[in-house]
C-alpha cells in the first residue's frame, strides 16, 4: 500500500469521526429546544444517518474496520437499534475477492495446482468477512472441506487501520475524558496480528477442541459433569501462514431466523451451551477465544442442534495465577465478597487510585449482569447511563472535586491487558443473546467452572502437592520435623492454611508457612500472608494498654471514671483499670445487646464506647472473673484513647509496630490496599460438632450469653461475618487483628525479654518482615495535559487525605508524635533480660516471675522499662493483689501454668485456634494463625509438638492434646475461652 492510499484512509476515518462527533454535539444542543415528543424522534434519525455512514465507511474502507463493526453489529445491549441492523451485514456478507485471486493465493501457499487439490471447488464464497473469504470444496480424496484464504495486502492494511484507530482513541480520551479506550485499543494492538498467521489458528483450533473434548461427546449430555460442554469444531485438514483447509460441517447460521425455526432449534439452549464453553475455555482451560461474534457460529442442522465454533484466530492465552484472579473475581461479584473482589483486583493487576470497595462491586456486578433481548435495549442503556452518573457523584465527593474535575479522573490506574479481551469476549456473548432474544443469567451458568477451576487448586492435600509447604530455607532440625508434622495434619484434613513462627533465646527457630489462602483462594499461604486471629487480638490490645501505664500515662489502680467521665454512669464509679484487664469488671455481657440488635453495630467505633460508657455491671468489680469476650477490646480501646489523646491505631503503631519493625504485618482494623493478603476463613465441621456437645460447664467461666452451646451457634456464621470487608477494617480490638504469625511471634519474644526488641527478624524469611508500607497508599492520579498548576496539587492533596481514612473516621498515619517511643536502657533505667545461662530453668513461683533488675548496655532496644513487667502481665508478686489469685487470667493475658500450679507464661489464644503465647523462663515464644477454626485442637497438637522436641515444659493447656487419640468434645474446653 502506497503512503498516497495511507493518506487517504487515513483522512477518510479522521473525517468521519470528526463528522459524526460533530453531528451528536449538535443534536444535544437542539434537543434543549424542541418539545419533549420529539426528542425521541430526533436522535432516532440521528442514529440512523451515522450508523449509514459508519457502514459504507466500513464497506469502503475493509481491514480493521469490519471487524470493528462486527463487535457493534453485537452490542444490541447497548447501541441503538439503527447500528444494529445496519452493521450485521457485516458479519458475513462483504463484498467477495476476485477467484482468481484466491486461486493464486492457495497455489502460492500449498504448492500444488488447484486440480491437484480438489475434485471440486465451489467459486462463489460461503463468507467474505474482515481477513479472509471462505469457499467449500471437495478434496481429491473425497472428503468435504472449507478452504478459508487470506486477502492479498489485507496484512499491510490491518496494521495501518490499528495505527489509526490509536490515533482516534486517543482524540476522543482527550475531547471527553471519561470515555478513554487506551487500554483496550492497546491490548487489541498486541493481539490483532496474530489473526494474520493461519498456522497459528489451526494450532489454537486444535488446542480448543482437546480441551472442549469436541471428538469423545457423551452418549448422554444430560449426565455429563457440570463443567464439560457440547459443542462441536471442524477438523483441521491443512494450513499455511494464510490458507486453512478445515472439515465441513454443515450448519445454520445465527442470523437465519427461518432456519432456525424451520429446524426447531432452542435458541435459548444453544446460546447458553456457547456461554458453558466459553467459561470453559477462560476459567477451566485459560486459553479462549476472543472473537465470538454470531458470524463465528453454526447450530448443527441434526438433533441435539449442537453450536458449531469456528475462528480461533484471536485467542488469548491466561496464566494459572490470572485463570484464578478472574474466578475469583465472578464468584466475589457473585457472592457481594468485597475482600475477594479487592483481593481478585490486586492478584490481577487491576490498579484503582483510590477506595472504593462499593463502587468496585457495583460494577463488577454489572460486568456479569443477565443479558437482556435487543426490545430491552433503550432500558438497559438508560440504566448503565444512571449507574455510571451516581459511581461518578460518589468519586466527586470523595475526592472533593469539581464538575470538569471529575471528567478527567480516572479511578483506574492500571488494566491489565487480559482483561481487556476478557471483557470483549462477555460483551460479545451479551451482545449474542440480545441478537437472538433471549435472556442469559451468567452468574448462574459460568459459576461451576469458576468454582471449578478454584477447587482444583485447593483440593491438593500435602500428599499430592509438592508446594503445600511455603519453599523457604530451614531455620533449624524442629522447624524440619515440625513441617513433616504439619503435613501429617494437612494430610488428614486438619489444615487449610497455617502460619508457625517460634523463637528461642530471641532468634528465630521456626518461620513456616504451609496450604492455602482460604476454601475459594488456591495462592499459598506465605510467610506475610495476614491470618484473622480473633481473641489473640486481646493479646494485643492488653499490652498497648500496659505501655501506657510502663509511659506514665495511666496506672493500674485508677478509676476509669476518672479518665472517662462518660463511663461513670450506672454504677461504673469504682471498675478500675486493673479490673477490665482481669475480666472481673462485671461487664462481660455488654456486647450481648450490640450483636442482637444488628450484628454490624459492632463496626461503630463511636456507637460502640457510647454503649459501653452507658451500661451497667452485673457483678460488683473483682468478685467474679468472666470472659469478657467482645466488651474487652471496647473497654481497653476506650482507656487507651482516653488516657493518651490519641487514636487507637496511633497507639498500636507508636507503642508495637514501629518498635518491633513489624509494619505491615500487624493489624486491628486493616486499611485498604492489603486485601491481596488476606486469608480467609472456614470451619472445621468435626471441631463445630463437638463444641455443640459440650455442657455448659461452671469451671469455664463464661459469660452466660457465651456458653459452649451459643459459641457453636455463633462459629457456624463467624466464617461468613469476619470474611467481610467492613468487619476486617473495623476496629473491634478484642476480636478482629489480622497479623502474620513471624509478626505475632515477634511480639512474644519481645514480651518473654520484659520488652527488649528481637534482633533483626531471619533474613531467610522473604519477603522481609515490615518490609511493607503499614498504610499502603494508592497511585497518584495522572492528569491530562490541560490540568496544571495548583489545580493538581489540590487534587493530589485530596486524594493523598481520602485514602488515608477507615470507614469510621480514624485516620490512619504515622506522623506521630514524639516518635516511635523507642525505650533504651541508660543510667537509672533498666531491661529485663532474662540470664542466657538459665534459660533453659524451669523454676518459677505464683508470687512473682523470674524478673531481674541488673542494668544493661545502652544500645539495648526495648518497649518496656518496668523491671517486673511479667509479674504485671500475670496479676502476680507486686500485681497479686490486682488479679483474682487463681483465675485463669492475669491482667489482660491468658496464665499458662504446668500441672504443679507454677507459671510458665502468658498469652491469648482465638476461638478459631490461632494463638501467641511465650515461656518467660526459657525465653520462648511461638504463634500459630490458620484459617481453618479448629477450635484449638491443632494448634495445640503443634505447640505441644514443638515445645517437646525443645525439651521445653508443655502447658497444661496444650498437654492432654498428645495424651488421647482423639479428640472429645471435653478436650476442647479450654482453648475456647480465651
Amino acid at each position: 500500500m502506497g503512503w498516497g492510499n495511507i493518506y487517504r484512509r487515513r483522512m477518510s476515518v479522521f473525517s468521519m469521526a470528526i463528522l459524526i462527533y460533530l453531528d451528536y454535539k449538535a443534536v444535544q444542543q437542539r434537543e434543549k429546544w424542541i418539545k419533549k415528543s420529539k426528542i425521541s424522534a430526533l436522535w432516532q434519525r440521528a442514529h440512523e444517518r451515522n450508523a449509514k455512514r459508519v457502514l459504507n465507511l466500513i464497506i469502503k474502507l475493509e481491514g480493521l474496520w469490519v471487524k470493528l463493526g462486527q463487535y457493534l453489529s453485537t452490542r444490541a445491549d447497548v447501541l441503538p437499534e439503527p447500528y444494529i441492523s445496519l452493521l450485521k451485514q457485516l458479519q458475513d456478507s462483504l463484498p467477495p475477492r476476485p477467484v482468481q485471486e484466491v486461486s493464486q493465493t492457495i497455489e502460492r501457499e500449498l504448492g500444488e495446482s488447484m486440480g491437484g487439490m480438489f475434485m471440486d471447488f465451489v467459486e462463489t464464497p460461503l463468507a467474505t468477512a474482515s481477513i479472509a473469504q471462505v469457499h467449500r470444496a471437495t478434496l481429491v480424496d473425497g472428503r468435504q472441506v472449507v478452504v478459508k484464504v487470506q486477502h492479498q495486502g489485507i496484512k499491510t492494511i490491518i496494521l495501518e487501520d490499528l495505527k489509526n484507530a490509536k490515533s482516534i482513541v486517543d482524540w476522543i480520551a482527550w475531547a471527553e475524558p471519561q470515555y478513554d479506550f487506551n487500554p483496550i485499543i492497546d491490548e487489541w494492538c498486541k493481539e490483532a496480528p496474530k489473526e494474520l498467521d493461519f498456522n497459528s489458528e489451526a494450532e489454537n483450533t486444535r488446542i480448543v477442541s482437546a480441551n472442549l473434548g469436541c471428538k469423545n461427546k457423551h452418549e448422554d449430555s444430560n449426565k455429563k459433569p457440570a463443567y464439560e460442554v457440547d459443542v462441536l469444531i471442524p477438523e483441521v485438514i491443512q494450513s499455511s501462514e494464510t490458507v486453512l483447509i478445515l472439515e465441513f460441517m454443515d450448519g445454520i447460521r445465527l442470523n437465519d431466523c427461518e432456519s432456525l425455526e424451520a429446524f426447531g432449534v432452542n435458541k435459548q439452549k444453544v446460546v447458553e451451551e456457547i456461554t458453558r464453553a466459553y467459561a470453559h475455555q477462560i476459567y477451566v482451560d485459560g486459553f479462549f477465544n476472543g472473537d465470538p461474534h454470531p458470524g463465528n457460529f453454526l447450530v448443527s442442522k441434526d438433533p441435539p442442534h449442537r453450536p458449531i465454533l469456528l475462528d480461533f484466530g484471536l485467542t488469548k492465552k491466561l496464566s494459572s495465577s490470572m485463570k484464578q484472579a478472574l474466578a475469583k473475581m465472578f464468584l466475589a461479584a457473585a457472592e457481594g465478597d468485597h475482600v475477594a473482589l479487592l483481593s481478585a483486583f490486586a492478584e490481577m493487576g487491576l490498579r484503582l487510585r483510590l477506595d472504593v470497595p462499593e463502587q468496585a462491586m457495583e460494577v463488577s456486578t454489572l460486568f456479569f449482569r443477565t443479558s437482556t433481548p435487543a426490545n430491552e435495549a433503550f432500558e438497559t442503556v438508560k440504566n448503565l447511563s444512571e449507574q455510571r452518573a451516581k459511581n461518578l457523584k460518589v468519586i466527586q465527593e470523595k475526592m472533593k472535586l469539581n464538575q470538569k474535575e471529575v471528567k478527567r479522573f480516572n479511578p483506574v490506574d492500571a488494566f491489565p491487558g487480559d482483561i481487556v479481551i476478557f471483557s470483549r469476549v462477555l460483551n460479545l456473548l451479551r451482545g449474542l443473546s440480545s441478537t437472538m432474544n433471549v435472556r442469559i443469567v451468567y452468574l448462574d451458568i459460568m459459576r461451576p467452572f469458576a468454582e471449578y477451576v478454584l477447587q482444583v487448586g485447593i483440593n491438593k492435600e500435602p500428599s499430592v502437592s509438592a508446594e503445600w509447604i511455603y519453599s523457604k530455607p530451614i531455620h533449624s532440625d524442629v522447624e524440619a520435623k515440625l513441617r513433616d508434622f504439619l503435613v501429617e495434619l494437612g494430610n488428614d484434613g486438619k489444615i487449610l492454611g497455617i502460619q508457625v513462627c517460634a523463637y528461642k533465646d530471641g532468634e528465630v527457630i521456626i518461620d513456616t508457612s504451609a496450604g492455602m489462602l482460604g476454601r475459594y483462594d488456591p495462592r499459598p499461604v506465605q510467610p506475610d500472608s495476614l491470618f484473622p486471629v480473633f481473641s489473640v487480638t486481646k493479646g494485643i490490645t492488653a499490652g498497648m494498654l500496659h505501655w501506657l501505664v510502663d509511659d506514665g500515662k495511666l496506672k493500674l489502680e485508677e478509676n476509669i471514671a476518672n479518665i472517662w467521665p462518660e463511663f461513670k454512669s450506672n454504677g461504673k464509679d469504682l471498675i478500675k483499670v486493673h479490673h477490665v484487664l482481669n475480666h472481673t469488671s462485671g461487664l462481660h455481657n455488654v456486647s450481648v445487646d450490640l450483636s442482637s440488635e444488628n450484628p454490624l453495630l459492632i463496626c461503630d467505633w463511636d456507637e460502640c464506647l457510647n454503649r459501653i460508657a452507658l451500661s451497667a455491671p452485673e457483678t460488683e468489680p473483682g468478685q467474679e472473673q468472666l470472659y469478657h469476650y467482645l466488651s474487652f477490646g471496647w473497654l481497653c480501646g476506650g482507656i487507651i484513647e482516653r488516657a493518651s489523646g490519641k487514636k487507637f491505631q496511633e497507639i498500636l503503631e507508636e507503642g508495637i509496630i514501629q518498635p518491633l519493625s513489624i509494619d505491615g504485618e500487624l493489624y486491628i482494623g486493616i486499611p485498604p490496599g492489603v486485601e491481596s493478603r488476606l486469608a480467609s476463613l472456614t470451619i472445621d465441621t468435626d471441631d463445630l460438632n463437638k463444641v455443640s456437645g459440650i455442657n455448659n460447664r461452671s469451671d469455664l467461666r463464661l459469660p452466660s450469653s457465651f456458653q459452649p452451646d451459643k459459641i457453636s451457634q455463633l462459629a457456624a456464621i463467624t466464617p461468613a461475618v469476619f470474611n467481610m470487608l467492613n468487619i476486617r477494617r473495623a476496629i473491634i480490638p478484642a476480636a478482629n487483628g489480622h497479623c502474620s504469625a513471624r509478626a505475632l511471634a515477634r511480639y512474644y519474644a519481645a514480651l518473654a525479654d520484659g520488652g527488649v526488641v528481637p534482633p533483626p527478624h531471619s533474613c531467610l524469611s522473604k519477603p522481609p518482615l515490615g518490609s511493607h508500607p503499614h498504610i499502603p497508599k494508592f497511585p497518584s492520579h495522572k492528569t491530562s495535559k490541560k490540568q496544571k498548576g495548583t489545580k493538581n496539587k489540590e487534587l493530589l492533596a485530596a486524594l493523598k487525605n481520602k485514602t488515608n481514612n477507615s470507614e469510621h473516621g480514624h485516620k490512619y498515619t504515622k506522623d506521630l508524635e514524639g516518635g516511635s517511643h523507642i525505650r533504651t536502657a541508660s543510667g537509672d533505667t533498666y531491661a529485663r533480660l532474662i540470664n542466657i545461662e538459665t534459660s533453659s530453668s524451669n523454676t518459677s513461683t505464683t508470687d512473682s516471675i523470674s524478673n531481674t533488675d541488673e542494668p544493661q548496655s545502652s544500645n539495648v532496644r526495648k518497649i518496656f522499662n518496668n523491671p517486673r513487667i511479667h509479674d504485671a502481665f500475670l496479676g502476680v508478686g507486686d500485681y497479686g493483689d490486682l488479679a483474682l489469685p487463681n483465675g485463669r487470667f492475669g491482667l489482660g493475658f491468658k496464665r499458662y501454668n504446668t500441672r504443679d500450679g507454677s507459671y510458665i507464661g502468658f498469652g491469648h489464644s482465638g476461638m478459631g485456634g490461632s494463638t501467641g503465647f511465650c515461656d518467660v523462663n526459657n525465653r520462648f515464644a511461638i504463634a500459630v494463625t490458620l484459617n481453618k477454626m479448629s477450635f484449638g485442637a491443632t494448634t495445640g497438637r503443634i505447640i505441644h509438638f514443638v515445645c517437646s522436641e525443645l525439651n521445653l515444659p508443655v502447658p497444661e493447656d496444650y498437654l492432654r492434646f498428645a495424651e488421647v487419640e482423639h479428640d472429645t468434645p471435653q478436650d476442647l474446653g479450654q482453648p475456647l475461652i480465651n
